[in-house]
C-alpha cells in the first residue's frame, strides 16, 4: 500500500484570520467614526481638535476623548452645537449625544 500524499497547505496571513474573527463581534465597519475623524477639525476648530479625539460610537452616542477634565468641562458648553454640526456634515441624524471622557488623544 502506497503512503498517502498530503495536499499542500494554503498559507493564511494572521491579519486575515483576525479580520474574520473580529467580524463576528463587530458587524458594521466604523465608517461613521472614520468620517467624523476626517471632519473633526473642521467641526470643532484646530484648538479643540488638538485636545480631543472621537473615540467610538455606541449606537447614536459619540464617545470623545479629551486631554483633561478642564477640556471636558469646557466642551459641555459646545455639545449641542457639535452634535448639530456632525449631523449636518454626515447628512442625517447620526449622533444624539456626546460623552466626553479623559482618554488618549
Amino acid at each position: 500500500m502506497a503512503p498517502q500524499q498530503k495536499s499542500p497547505r494554503k498559507i493564511i496571513h494572521i491579519k486575515d484570520i483576525l479580520d474574520e474573527a473580529l467580524k463576528s463581534f463587530r458587524q458594521e465597519p466604523d465608517t461613521e467614526l472614520l468620517e467624523v475623524w476626517k471632519l473633526w477639525e473642521g467641526i470643532v476648530g484646530q484648538v479643540i481638535a488638538e485636545n480631543t479625539k472621537p473615540a467610538a460610537f455606541k449606537g447614536k452616542l459619540l464617545i470623545v476623548h479629551a486631554s483633561s477634565s478642564t477640556w471636558i468641562q469646557q466642551l459641555q458648553f459646545f455639545k449641542k452645537d457639535i452634535i448639530s454640526k456632525i449631523n449636518i456634515a454626515l447628512g442625517g441624524k447620526h449622533v444624539d449625544d456626546i460623552r466626553f471622557k479623559i482618554g488618549r488623544i
